[in-house]
């Protein structure tokens, strides 16, 4: 099959096949690429999507780059089953098998050097939100301002009551990263998510991944749940998401 190449991520050799049914971007199934003790998992992609210049117009498309990043994803989770991935930037293209040689050779001591730290851990994230509102009981409805007066009292007691929560959910979500850091190997703090992109309610107040070896995963997971439940999120107003296992995108040096 013609066409050029995509790279979803660099491993060292595994003995486990992918599954059998596994589809890449554009529907290619991916193949492993050797070079010196490494592997480069490609598939074909075509040139009307993935040149260089279509490949611009083609990110503007939402629905083209959803379809993709699923499909990228897809590849990265059927290997972190198998093996321990390095995941490479979406839409990492080359012209030809060559090209994907060539990357390798160049660079071949820092995918060794990062292969060899991420050897058998994963990724695990973990966000935690506020609610942007206090929760009104059905029993109890907010009673209706009798004046402009009264208007402005309820509005500075939602302020209040809003920045009281937060400031709660700030100190919780500290204490909840120091514990989280001190069981992990590393951690990467990322920016907080916007609502409006995320399309997620509530203000998001901690958003961190963190390198756990994977053996000691369902500890991490045991850890994160205790201290909710010691915490009493759910009826703080606050909320916890915990996401996992990944490959580890935050600590690989690329973007994901």
């Amino acid at each position: 099959m013609s066409g050029l190449r995509y790279v979803y991520a660099v491993c060292r050799p595994f003995g486990t096949p992918l599954q059998a049914q596994l589809k890449g971007v554009a529907g290619d199934p991916p193949r492993m690429l050797s070079h010196h003790g490494l592997i480069a998992v490609v598939s074909h992609v075509p040139e009307r999507d993935f040149a260089e210049e279509p490949l611009h117009r083609r990110l503007e498309d939402l629905d083209w780059l959803t379809e993709t990043a699923r499909a990228h994803q897809s590849v990265i989770d059927a290997l972190t089953v198998v093996t321990t991935p390095l995941p490479l930037r979406m839409a990492t293209v080359f012209r030809d098998d060559s090209g994907v040689r060539v990357m390798l050779e160049e660079r071949e001591d820092e995918f060794r050097r990062t292969l060899d730290r991420l050897e058998g851990r994963v990724e695990w994230g973990v966000k935690v939100y506020a609610e942007t509102e206090p929760q009104q009981s059905e029993a109890a409805p907010a009673a209706k301002p009798a004046s402009g007066r009264d208007y402005l009292r309820q509005r500075r007691m939602r302020v209040h009551a809003n920045e009281d929560m937060w400031q709660r959910t700030e100190e919780f979500a500290n204490r909840l990263h120091a514990t989280l850091s001190a069981y992990a190997e590393d951690s990467r703090m990322h920016a907080p998510q916007n609502p409006a992109l995320s399309g997620v309610s509530g203000r998001n107040v901690l958003n961190a991944a963190y390198l756990v070896p994977r053996q000691d995963s369902e500890e991490f997971v045991e850890l994160v749940d205790r201290t909710k439940d010691e915490t009493h999120v759910d009826s703080a107003g606050m909320r916890v998401e915990l996401t996992g296992p990944w490959a580890a995108y935050s600590f690989a040096g690329e973007e994901a």
